[in-house]
């Protein structure tokens, strides 16, 4: 048997008898030691780490399986055509991963941007290009993690669009404040290689790794393109380089707010607080109760930004007052006035789903109704159901309760044209009567009574459409600014998974269940694993979505799962009903 140069493995062996547990923690340790040493400052420390981690086989079988197994774009090939690789490939990739091999072009693919007519271009590199650049992400990830600044939430482990909302509405809680509004024009596009490599400041193989990824070049259609600045759209290390492009932004208005006179702004502890800058990837906004320091802030970040070769967008940066409101990343932020009965401070301030963000919900629900037109209402129940659901755990945290109900209101509506449309002989009652059905919800105390819902779209009581109505608002907790998935902490970052407002009610209980770990292989979940629920026994053999049937698994062990055919009986002997009521946790 021919032997690989993965330490004893044959390409022949099988993927999955690899101590995953082992190889993980392995990293983890050392990520960790990066993330502490970046944290004091010891820059020769954090130097050798990464060297070390970068030829570390575990690190590399951990970057292959993220590519090939994780990765919801698995499926999409680059200039090469190689995909979904199977598992002697994924060691024989593993063995050939080299820091020096010049990287191929990525391919060029253009995708619809929601709501315009423009497109946007993605690079897609090869599987080989993006495992390394999985590879080198382990590594640069957590020194940078340890120096980014604190109001900084876009693609960054830990951190979500919800903390970005919550850090503004503490900003502009206690005071009403002049907002700049500030998007960044083709981000990803327009970065200057030269000023993103001098702030990168890394090791020599290192740099000519990443320099040779920007400068890899573009395939469109069989034409060659050369790339001279901008970061490829679709790389797995894109966002981190971005991330690391704009880092300094925050610190030049605190630099700028450090240098404002004392006699009209307060002491420097005041001063630094009360301007703000918290960013989301391109999205930014500017608070402070004066105009006129905010201008200068914007006259500020446009001379920054041109040293990196980036400017603002002038179609999407106004300056606008927190009475008249603005829209941040979905959301709509305002201030309303109210009467000294209502508020101390003469205002409330409310964060409500944006008009925008509604109206594509509303529109994408009307699309999947209009294509279902001759569909079975189960087939259409199954369509609208997950967007309905995702949208609502999305905007769950924030005042959603009157959007909610009009949009249940304009759902309904449609279904019943829907419904007359496809029975047009039939009477309105007829028809009601057949799609529509009241759903008893039995209470949890014997004492309560039951919840009766009426004008329920549902085939039976296993089946219906939910309300977005029924969406319990449920306020998040901004991460702690000091925090990061690297600091070892795994409980607290275990419990903020559990109670994120994207996380389903059903994988939350689960999640809580298993002690944040995957009932397959036995790992800790961690920030950006892909999540599935599996059902114990299938539907079609008789299982239901009842949690003692349920159980949450990785992506890719969901699919070891699948591969594996158990019978019935076997699955019922394996997975003793009374051993789930008896330890749910």
């Amino acid at each position: 048997m021919n032997k690989s140069k993965t330490r004893g493995f044959a390409p022949q062996s099988e993927w999955n008898r690899i101590n995953w547990h082992k190889v993980e923690r392995i990293v983890f340790k050392l990520q960790k030691r990066i993330y502490r040493a970046s944290q004091r400052g010891d820059v020769r420390v954090v130097r050798r780490l990464q060297k070390t981690l970068m030829k570390s086989w575990s690190a590399k079988m951990l970057a292959v399986r993220k590519v090939t197994q994780q990765n919801k774009g698995k499926k999409t090939a680059g200039i090469d055509g190689k995909k979904a690789l199977n598992g002697k490939q994924r060691l024989t990739l593993v063995a050939n991963l080299k820091l020096y091999k010049k990287p191929q072009a990525t391919r060029r693919v253009w995708i619809d941007k929601p709501g315009r007519n423009e497109k946007r271009p993605l690079g897609i590199p090869t599987i080989y290009d993006r495992a390394l650049q999985a590879l080198a992400k382990q590594a640069l990830e957590p020194e940078w993690e340890a120096i980014f600044e604190p109001n900084s939430y876009g693609f960054r482990p830990g951190r979500s669009c919800h903390d970005a909302i919550v850090a503004i509405h503490n900003s502009i809680n206690q005071m009403p404040k002049w907002v700049l509004d500030a998007d960044i024009a083709k981000c990803f596009d327009k970065i200057n290689h030269d000023a993103l490599l001098k702030k990168l400041n890394t090791y020599p193989s290192m740099r000519r790794l990443i320099k040779g990824w920007l400068k890899a070049g573009v395939m469109d259609n069989g034409t060659f393109s050369p790339t001279t600045e901008g970061t490829p759209q679709g790389g797995i290390i894109s966002p981190l380089l971005a991330n690391i492009a704009l880092h300094g932004m925050e610190n030049r208005i605190k630099e700028y707010a450090d240098n404002l006179p004392a006699k009209i702004y307060g002491k420097r502890p005041h001063r630094l607080k009360a301007i703000s800058l918290i960013r989301y990837a391109d999205d930014f906004v500017i608070m402070h109760k004066s105009k006129e320091v905010v201008e200068e802030c914007q006259r500020i970040i446009n001379k920054w930004l041109e040293d990196i070769g980036l400017e603002l967008k002038p179609s999407k940066t106004k300056m606008v007052h927190t009475y008249k409101g603005f829209d941040f990343i979905g959301f709509n932020i305002r201030q309303y006035q109210v009467g000294k009965h209502h508020s101390k401070q003469g205002f409330k301030t409310l964060i409500k789903p944006s008009s925008k963000s509604v109206k594509e919900h509303y529109e994408k629900l009307v699309d999947i109704i209009d294509r279902h037109k001759a569909a079975p209402q189960k087939a259409l129940i199954s369509r609208l159901k997950p967007a309905i659901r995702g949208w609502c755990n999305y905007n769950k945290s924030q005042v959603s309760k009157e959007t909610f109900t009009d949009l249940d209101n304009m759902l309904w509506h449609k279904l019943k044209r829907w419904g007359y449309r496809r029975h047009p002989k039939k009477s309105k009652t007829w028809v009601n009567k057949k799609y529509w059905g009241t759903k008893v919800e039995k209470p949890k105390e014997p004492w309560e009574a039951p919840k009766i819902d009426n004008w329920v779209f549902m085939t039976d009581e296993e089946n219906y459409l939910p309300k977005h109505v029924k969406t319990k608002i449920v306020r998040h907790v901004k991460v702690k600014e000091s925090r990061s998935p690297f600091d070892g902490d795994l409980m607290y970052w275990s419990n903020r998974m559990q109670k994120h407002p994207e996380m389903t009610s059903q994988k939350g209980f689960l999640l809580k269940r298993q002690k944040g770990k995957c009932a397959h292989c036995g790992l800790t979940f961690r920030d950006g694993d892909l999540l599935e629920m599996h059902h114990l026994i299938p539907r079609p053999q008789g299982g239901n979505d009842q949690f003692r049937n349920l159980e949450l698994l990785h992506l890719h062990c969901h699919d070891v799962k699948h591969r594996t055919k158990v019978s019935p009986k076997c699955q019922e002997s394996n997975n003793d009903s009374s051993e789930l009521d008896d330890n749910p946790f």
